[in-house]
């Protein structure tokens, strides 16, 4: 049994960062057999609806997440320029149904609320939105590891216990991640102290942006679109290593041999991200009709009235042309559609505005 699976993952929705598509992550999982996968892109969650219909055609379990940006103190404080704005990361994973619409809300507010160059949550918010939900603490750009890079480790400790009693003992993990980077080394260090302490689990992820290792120029290319740099140039943001691809599981277990339980609790977290979305097809207005009619009646006293403000006389074949026609929308059950056109096409007479 695959006991890995790839809990941090950016598609190509993650805008000029991910080099890697919907379908290349799947095909990934399915040629290496791991039976489950997550989608995390960067504070949105707009690959999910192809992400989780794709996952379940190709026999791969959709887990369904978003590595979301945090302000450092509110998501409402918007001074300062680009270069000058903070943000940290945290990756958030549904459990079930209820932490998939805390997803959806978190998202939404990102955007509506707290957008400042990206889409920012705050603590406030994760109070309020947190239930059904699983925390890991991303990648060096974490709250967390920041802190520990910036020699605050009573910080990082306070931070990590509060995150734990907000998700709970089994919804917060300390992630881990192996690049080859000198700083993931000391915050892996940390991490692992404080884990033992707190009695936080581990958790290890690669934090996948492309297919194969040779797929880092890739990236490397959408990144200097987005720094707006060449390619040519030396000073320019890259990555220090061309290891963020979809490894095996036997390269990630490689890669945390020393620390088997990281392994392991990703298909812990795996088996417990239970989420079915439905998706039920195009969903109408109600039309609210008067007092002591369904839309049927109603539908049945509007045409009528028509018909006898178009036609004199009103003769028995036209009665029954539109009685038919009546039987067949009540039959099909669109009623209500008629009169949401009728009330549509009503308005726009009454506004002026030409119908075609």
């Amino acid at each position: 049994m695959n006991e890995f699976i790839h809990l941090h993952n950016h598609s190509d929705f993650s805008l000029l960062d991910g080099a890697i598509s919907i379908d290349g992550l799947i095909d990934k999982a399915v040629a290496l057999q791991m039976p489950a996968l997550a989608l995390t892109d960067h504070g949105n969650m707009f690959g999910i609806p192809e992400f989780y219909k794709a996952c379940l055609s190709r026999g791969v379990k959709p887990i369904i997440g978003s590595e979301f940006y945090l302000a450092p103190e509110s998501r409402l404080h918007k001074s300062g320029t680009q270069k000058d704005t903070q943000h940290f990361r945290l990756v958030l994973l549904a459990k079930d149904e209820t932490g998939y619409r805390n997803l959806l809300k978190l998202s939404s507010i990102g955007y509506t609320e707290g957008f400042h160059y990206k889409p920012r949550i705050d603590d406030e918010v994760l109070k309020m939105h947190h239930q059904g939900i699983i925390a890991l603490t991303a990648c060096i750009e974490g709250e967390i590891p920041r802190l520990i890079l910036t020699g605050q480790e009573e910080r990082a400790l306070e931070k990590a216990l509060y995150y734990r009693d907000l998700f709970g003992k089994d919804g917060f993990y300390l992630e881990l991640q192996n690049q080859g980077i000198s700083d993931q080394k000391i915050v892996s260090k940390k991490m692992i102290n404080i884990a033992r302490q707190a009695g936080i689990p581990l958790v290890a992820t690669n934090n996948v942006h492309y297919p194969n290792r040779e797929d880092a120029i890739a990236q490397e290319i959408l990144i200097c679109v987005r720094t707006k740099k060449k390619f040519s140039e030396e000073k320019r943001l890259k990555f220090e290593y061309p290891e963020f691809y979809f490894k095996s599981q036997e390269e990630m277990a490689e890669l945390f041999a020393d620390i088997p339980e990281a392994l392991t609790n990703t298909r812990v977290i795996a088996d417990r991200c239970n989420v079915e979305i439905p998706f039920p097809g195009p969903q109408l207005p109600i039309f609210e009709v008067p007092v002591g009619f369904d839309s049927n009646s109603y539908l049945s006293k509007l045409a009528h009235q028509g018909l006898h403000n178009r036609y004199y006389p009103v003769t028995e074949q036209l009665k029954q042309r539109l009685e038919y026609e009546l039987s067949v929308i009540r039959t099909t059950g669109y009623a209500g559609y008629f009169l949401l056109v009728w009330d549509i096409v009503k308005f726009a007479h009454e506004a002026g505005i030409p119908v075609g």
